[in-house]
C-alpha cells in the first residue's frame, strides 16, 4: 500500500465485493490492534457485532450496489482484545481489473461520544442546581427524567428485540432468520477456504398426529425435549434451529457426505432411543453435502429433497442428497 495511503489520520481499507478485507493501512490496524496477517483475505464480519453485520446484510450491501457509495455509517467494530470501538464509515464502489473492489475511510467517533456523554451529564448537573426554581423548572425537570427514563426502556426493549429476531420463543435454539444468517456465514467462508460444510433437515414423524390425539401442549414439550436431546448430541461448532412446525436445520461445518450421514443417524438414534414417556417419537432426516455449484437456496432444496425422500421410504430414518 501507498505510504500516503498507510499514514492517513483515518482507517483505509478495500473490501471484494463479496466483502473480504484486501487492504487494511497503518492507521486502522493501530486502531484494532490488529496486524496485517490477522485481517487481510478475511471477511469483514469478523470484526463486527451481530447486530452491525445484521446492518451490514440489510443496508450496506443493498445499498452500495444500487448508488454506488454509502456515507456516514455509525458502526461498531471489534478490537483484537475484544473492545468495541464506535466509527464512522463512507464507501464506495470502484472497479479496476475487470474486479468490482469497495473502498472505505472511517474515522474513531470515541471522542464524539465522550462529548455527548459530557453534555448529558453537565445537563443533569445543571438540572441539580435548578431544584429550587419554580414549578415551571420543576415541570421541566420532571420531563427531562421521564424522557431518559423513556430513553432507557427503548435501549432495553431494543436489545431484547434483537435477541428475541434470532431466537425461536418455544425452543430457546436460533430461529429460521438466524439460521439464513449462520448459513450465508458458512458459504462465506466457504468460499474463502473450500472447507467442506453440510446441513441436516429433519422434523418429527407424525406429529400432527400427536397435536391431534394429545393436545398442542404435548407437541409443545416434545418440541422443547427434541431440543434438548438434538443439543446433547451437535457439537459446539455446529448450529441448531427451529426452521418451521415441527421441521428443524442442523449446520456442520466441516463435514463431508460421510461424516453428515455417520452425524444424522447419531441424530436420529438419539431420539429414537429417548425416553419419550407413554409417545413414540421418530425424526426423519435429510442430509446435503455443499459443492461449488451450490448457493444457500440449492443447498437448502437438496437436504430438503432428501428429507421427502427419508419420509416417503417409511421415515424414521437417514437420506443424502447423493443416494
Amino acid at each position: 500500500m501507498d505510504d500516503k495511503l498507510n499514514d492517513l489520520p483515518c482507517g483505509f481499507f478495500t473490501l471484494t465485493n463479496a466483502g473480504v478485507i484486501t487492504e487494511a493501512n497503518r492507521t486502522l490496524l493501530n486502531l484494532l490492534q490488529y496486524e496485517s496477517g490477522d485481517m487481510l483475505h478475511h471477511h469483514i464480519e469478523a470484526f463486527l457485532t451481530v447486530a452491525n453485520k445484521i446492518f451490514f446484510h440489510t443496508y450496506f450491501y443493498p445499498y452500495i450496489q444500487l448508488h454506488g457509495h454509502v456515507n456516514e455509517i455509525y458502526l461498531t467494530l471489534k478490537k483484537k482484545d475484544g473492545h468495541e470501538v464506535p466509527v464512522l464509515l463512507n464507501g464506495v464502489l470502484r472497479e479496476r481489473d475487470d474486479q468490482v473492489y469497495i473502498e472505505c475511510v472511517l474515522i474513531e467517533m470515541r471522542k464524539r461520544i465522550e462529548y455527548e456523554k459530557d453534555i448529558v451529564n453537565a445537563a443533569k448537573k445543571l438540572e441539580e442546581l435548578n431544584k429550587e426554581k419554580d414549578a415551571a423548572h420543576e415541570a421541566l425537570k420532571a420531563l427531562h427524567k421521564e424522557l431518559e427514563k423513556k430513553q432507557e426502556e427503548l435501549t432495553d426493549l431494543n436489545r431484547t428485540l434483537e435477541l428475541q429476531a434470532l431466537t425461536d420463543g418455544l425452543t430457546g435454539v436460533s430461529n429460521r432468520r438466524a439460521f439464513q444468517e449462520c448459513l450465508d456465514a458458512a458459504f462465506a467462508a466457504f468460499a474463502r477456504s473450500r472447507n467442506p460444510f453440510a446441513m441436516v433437515l429433519l422434523d418429527i414423524d407424525y406429529f400432527k398426529r400427536i397435536n391431534d390425539t394429545y393436545g398442542h401442549p404435548v407437541g409443545d414439550e416434545i418440541l422443547r425435549r427434541l431440543t434438548q436431546e438434538l443439543q446433547a448430541q451437535i457439537r459446539s461448532i455446529d448450529v441448531l434451529a427451529r426452521y418451521g412446525g415441527e421441521e428443524f436445520a442442523i449446520i456442520l461445518p466441516g463435514a463431508n457426505r460421510e461424516s453428515a450421514v455417520i452425524a444424522a443417524e447419531r441424530f436420529r438414534k438419539s431420539i429414537e432411543e429417548a425416553d419419550w414417556g407413554e409417545y413414540r417419537v421418530t425424526i426423519s432426516l435429510g442430509a446435503a453435502t455443499v459443492s461449488e455449484e451450490d448457493t444457500a437456496e440449492s443447498l437448502i432444496a437438496k437436504a430438503d429433497q432428501a428429507l421427502y425422500a427419508s419420509k416417503s421410504g417409511g421415515r424414521n430414518r437417514v437420506t443424502h442428497s447423493e443416494d
